[in-house]
């Protein structure tokens, strides 16, 4: 028997890993090479580096 639950953060934490995972598997399937770059690892995850810290900006930020 599965109960259905309310979503809960830890959900939508789970969502928004899976969906950065997806993202970087694209980007590997279409990489030339065997691996990608740091850079291109950044590009894809939307890591924002400035003033020699790296940040990275919430999930719900990029989203239309």
């Amino acid at each position: 028997m599965v109960t259905l639950s309310a979503p809960t953060v830890s959900d939508h934490v789970a969502l928004a890993e899976i969906e950065l995972c997806g993202e970087l598997m694209i980007a590997a399937s279409a990489a030339i090479g065997e691996r990608l770059s740091a850079d291109r690892i950044d590009e894809v995850l939307d890591v924002k580096v400035s003033t020699g810290r790296t940040t990275v900006p919430r999930q719900g930020d990029h989203r239309d």
